[in-house]
């Protein structure tokens, strides 16, 4: 085999590796840890610990765990749009629940708060409820103008 072909195929190869080697990205991944109690009172405070790693701080669903989501996070701010410029707040509070039958929540990306409220408050109903309605408007005050 001559030089130069022998050069040809080492060239070859070491662009066709370094192709091969760019396209492998590494993925992000979501870890789960522990839910951390939060005050049933503050709808923000809750949303800021449960809601923004995948929605975002701001509710445009850029949170950091956002891009390793199979279905991209739910822009939160256009909730009151999308539904006639009136905000869901039943819809929103079944889904919170986990009582909504969503599709983008199939997978259960999107945890059911409503079993981790349960268990966090002790199985004290009115302490869930406050943190869904509490949590709720707090999201209804995202909507935009």
């Amino acid at each position: 085999m001559s030089t130069r072909k022998l050069i040809w195929i080492v060239g070859a190869l070491i662009v066709f590796a370094l192709t091969l080697g760019a396209q492998e990205q590494p993925k992000t991944t979501i870890k789960h840890v522990p839910i951390k109690a939060t005050s049933a009172a503050s709808g923000q405070e809750m949303y800021k610990t449960y809601c923004a790693v995948c929605h975002g701080t701001d509710g445009k669903g850029g949170g950091p765990a956002a891009e390793a989501l199979k279905t991209p996070p739910t822009d939160l701010t256009m909730l009151s749009k999308n539904n006639g410029g009136h905000y869901p707040s039943m819809k929103v509070a079944a889904t919170l629940r986990g009582e909504a039958n969503l599709p983008a929540h199939g997978s259960k990306d999107m945890p059911v708060w409503g079993k981790l409220f349960w268990s966090m408050s002790g199985g004290h109903e009115a302490e869930v409820q406050q943190r869904v309605t509490n949590l709720n408007s707090y999201i209804e005050s995202l909507q935009a103008k």
